[in-house]
Parts: structure tokens; sequence; C-alpha cells
């Protein structure tokens, strides 16, 4: 595993040399390339600019933060060095925080750390040990790929896990979802839907998540090499019910699932009941 990031996590006087690599294997997605229909020619991807229509290089490429419409600022690469903001190669650990108080929204990409060299080992490993013994959470900041991010350490089996969070003012309120307010349960809906829930629980370990999609994705790719005929099976639609109905048709499923099954038993009589052999008759 490659590491994408090399620095150090600081906590008071504490520094600790560490690495980041990716937690997400890319590697398991699928992608496509653009072909030209006609002779199956990989289509480039032509940058042109909008105004003249010229295609443009790389190096005549340059960013520009738009402050009005059609006015630019241009910001070089070398404006950007100039900041030289601390937390491109230091982790600053501002706080430790429960994870109650990390709202899940706020929750983005996720990165693994580990010690950078032996020496760092033993310090890594007294920080991963004080955060699981004290169930906190530690908040700090890093640049990533240009972009100066919040990130949350948590512990994470020998390891630490590093989420990078979204800073809050990027986030919607739920209130501006439409139609939310005034909304009530009923309450014999309410106990029957809680039955059904408890039905169906189960440990998050059990549950087999698979990415079906990239599976059907993948089989269909085979089939095409293959020279096969794709075949699709369309899903009856299923009757609609009204409620009450659905959530006790679903719970008296649910049960049948969940009801072990009784080993078949012979009786006592048959058991102790013995074959009889069948006598020879004597020739006369």
């Amino acid at each position: 595993m490659r590491s994408i990031w090399k620095g150090h996590i600081r906590f008071s006087l504490v520094t600790i040399p560490i690495c980041i690599y990716n937690a997400i294997e890319t590697s398991e997605s699928i992608s496509f390339k653009q072909l030209h229909r006609e002779d199956n020619g990989q289509v480039g991807y032509d940058k042109r600019c909008k105004k003249c229509n010229k295609a443009v290089k790389a190096e005549d490429i340059v960013k520009g933060y738009q402050y009005e419409p059609d006015q630019f600022v241009i910001v070089e690469p070398e404006d950007i060095a100039k900041l030289k903001l601390k937390s491109t190669k230091v982790i600053e650990i501002e706080s430790f925080v429960d994870a109650s108080e990390v709202h899940p929204t706020l929750y983005d990409t996720p990165y693994y750390a580990g010690p950078d060299g032996d020496v760092a080992a033993k310090t890594f490993a007294l920080l991963c040990a004080t955060l699981k013994d004290t169930g906190k959470l530690g908040i700090g900041k890093v640049v990533i790929r240009d972009r100066e991010s919040i990130v949350l350490l948590s512990p994470e089996e020998k390891g630490l896990l590093l989420y990078k969070l979204r800073f809050p003012n990027e986030l919607r309120k739920i209130s501006e979802v439409p139609k939310l307010d005034g909304l009530v349960a009923d309450k014999e809906q309410l106990k029957l839907a809680r039955t059904l829930v408890d039905s169906m629980a189960k440990p998050f370990s059990e549950i087999k998540l698979q990415d079906k999609y990239k599976d059907a994705v993948k089989e269909l790719i085979k089939a095409k090499i293959d020279g096969k005929e794709i075949v699709t099976v369309e899903e009856e639609e299923k009757p609609v019910v009204d409620i009450m109905t659905a959530l006790k048709q679903s719970i008296d499923n649910a049960s049948k699932v969940k009801k072990p099954m009784k080993k078949a038993t012979g009786s006592k009589e048959a058991e102790e009941v013995k074959p009889v052999k069948a006598k020879k008759k004597k020739a006369s």
C-alpha cells in the first residue's frame, strides 16, 4: 500500500511522524472509455476555450476565481505556495471530542494512517491506545491534494482511521426539505412497525454488503465478450396494499423466516417395530 501523504500528527508537545493511505479500493470500480462508434477509436479529452474555440494546451491553462460575471482573478501555483499553511505537513490536533458530537452528515472520505518508521511506532501506538481508553476522537486540519480539510482521528484496530470532514457551512439544513412540517406517525401503525423492526433486526456483521450493480455490469461485459445475448427479467409489480395489512403481513413473513426448523423424528412405536421374516413352507 502506497502512502499519499507524509507528515506529522502533533498534539501539545507530542509529535508523531505518520503516513496516510487511501482507505478506498479504487481498482474495484468499473470505468468505460469513450469510443468513436464508427471505428471504435478512443475519443480524447479535447480542451477548448469557450471564448475563442481554440484547443488549449495544459501549460496554457490557469486557475481563475470568478468574483463578478465574466470577471476573474488569476491564481498562480506560486500564489498558493506563499500561503505556507502549517497543515500541509502537520496535522495539528486542536481538541478531543466524543463521537456522538459529530453529526453523520459531516463524515466524508476515509483514510488510514500508520507510523512513518520504527522510531515513530511506539508514540503512534500510545496515541491509538489513549483514544481507545478515553473513547475520544481527535479533531485537526490537514492539506491533502491542495485543499485544507478538517480531519477526525479515530482508533481502528492497530492503526488510525482519518475521516475527512465536511465544513458545516457546506451542508444544507434538513428543515429546508419540503413537506416535513406537521408529520405525525399513527400510534397503532407505529406499534406494528416497531414489532417489524425488532423481528428483522440482526448484527451488522451478518449483513452481506454487495455491489449488485457492479456484478451485473461485469456479467454483461463477459456475456458480450463471449458473444451471448443479454437477457433481462422484469420484476412483477407487487399489488398495492394498505399500510396496516402490509405491516401485519411483513411481521408474519419475518417470524416465519426466523422460526427454527424442527428435526424430523420417528415415533417410539415405529422404532420398536422390527420387520418379521416370512417363514418358508415345508414341502409336502
